[in-house]
């Protein structure tokens, strides 16, 4: 439909200021009303079967029956319409529901706040100043509580049969203990998953106070029933009892120490003045061409630094059986294990929405904005870049598993 000059030249007659056209009692906000209200009239009209004027079929008792005011929040702010009704009260109209008193998308404006990481407060505030609404925090509450299902069917969903990589990574969060009213920092864990198409996914996430084995196997059991049947190589960070946990559950997964978190936890050892000479050396040993090369590097590191940095080689050996499995591996898929750039913008997503937060009330709170920021990273980048050739290796290391 084309809008004709004439009939613009009509509708704009006595708009001499911006006010006359975007106000708040502006031609804009009075045309969206009145829009809506001849729409509304329109679906009346079709549930009666009469048009608006006419008179009413002899043999039927439903009847046009005045309306009834209503008040709308959407993004221009509140407005008041007028809702057509019958006699009997049978008409559902679509374009403004029975109890609905939302429009424009404004539970995805809410939704879209929070997951910016802005508290129920800040949510209050922002909608007041930008589009004058007065919206009460129960309201918002209510619309994120929705999010919670949402979560719900993510977390069920099923999963492919067989990923190549799976990394498990965790992050501390504050939450508030409803039995002792006290915070504690528990911690959120997440697998990210690289799919046979080289598509990362994150398969679920987890929040707990104490993790440990017997945690870690209801982990593996939950993806488990859920479709997922084999795991070529997992990388973990150091996480107690999970290597046992997933070797149980997935018997011929490659269990990889995540290199990135060990040199990291290397680095805690030595101060500001050290570091940047004990990467250097600590990176001839993961960049070694094999195991074997490895381990002499590992040696050299502790003949030079032993002394004065007793910790770090220890570290490294009691890691070693979850070391050396990376060194089998072809640069294509080295890559992808060490850089963890994925797991690592994955929680840099995270973080940023969780930052403003000093704590949360529940775990439910922390799990509706938390997912939200993954819904977030999987948009905004899914594909790992240069698969290709990682895809050639594993179908060539892992044959029938791959391949099936």
């Amino acid at each position: 439909m084309t809008i004709s000059k004439e009939m613009l030249d009509e509708l704009l007659k006595g708009c001499e200021r911006p006010e006359d056209l975007l106000g708040d009692t502006g031609l804009m906000k009075e045309l969206k009303i009145k829009l809506m209200e001849r729409m509304l009239g329109a679906e009346l009209t079709e549930h009666l079967g009469y048009e608006e004027g006419e008179a009413a079929p002899p043999s039927q008792s439903n009847r046009r029956n005045g309306s009834s005011k209503k008040i709308v929040k959407g993004e221009d702010g509140a407005r008041l319409l007028a809702v057509p009704r019958d006699r009997d009260g049978s008409f559902e109209p679509e374009l403004i529901k029975k109890g609905q008193t939302r429009i424009d998308g404004m539970d995805d404006k809410i939704i879209g706040l929070y997951a910016a990481g802005l508290t129920v407060r800040d949510i209050r505030a922002h909608l007041e100043d930008i589009y004058g609404l007065k919206v009460s925090a129960d309201l918002i509450s209510r619309v994120t509580d929705a999010v919670l299902d949402e979560v719900r069917e993510w977390q069920s969903r099923a999963l492919d049969p067989m990923y190549p990589i799976v990394m498990f990574d965790a992050l501390r969060v504050k939450i508030r203990d409803a039995d002792s009213r006290t915070v504690k920092n528990k911690a959120v864990y997440v697998a990210l998953g690289v799919s046979k198409d080289g598509v990362r996914e994150v398969l679920g996430l987890w929040i707990a106070e104490n993790e440990g084995a017997k945690f870690w196997l209801s982990v593996m059991n939950e993806l488990k029933n859920r479709g997922l049947a084999d795991i070529l190589i997992a990388v973990v960070d150091g996480l107690k009892g999970f290597p046992d946990a997933i070797t149980a559950a997935f018997p011929d997964t490659t269990v990889q120490t995540c290199i990135v978190h060990l040199t990291r936890h290397s680095l805690n050892f030595c101060g500001w003045k050290d570091r940047k000479a004990v990467a250097a050396d600590l990176r001839l040993i993961y960049s070694a061409a094999t195991a074997d090369l490895a381990a002499d590097a590992l040696d050299a590191f502790e003949d030079k630094w032993g002394e004065k940095f007793p910790s770090i080689a220890p570290a490294w050996r009691r890691a070693w059986q979850q070391v050396i499995p990376f060194f089998a591996f072809d640069p294509a898929i080295r890559k992808i294990i060490y850089t963890t750039n994925a797991i690592e913008n994955l929680n840099r997503v995270i973080r940023k929405s969780i930052k403003t937060r000093g704590s949360f009330p529940t775990d439910e709170a922390a799990t509706k904005l938390i997912y939200l920021a993954i819904r977030k990273f999987e948009k905004d980048g899914r594909k790992v870049r240069e698969w290709f050739a990682a895809r050639n290796q594993f179908a060539i290391m892992y044959d029938e598993r791959f391949n099936a």
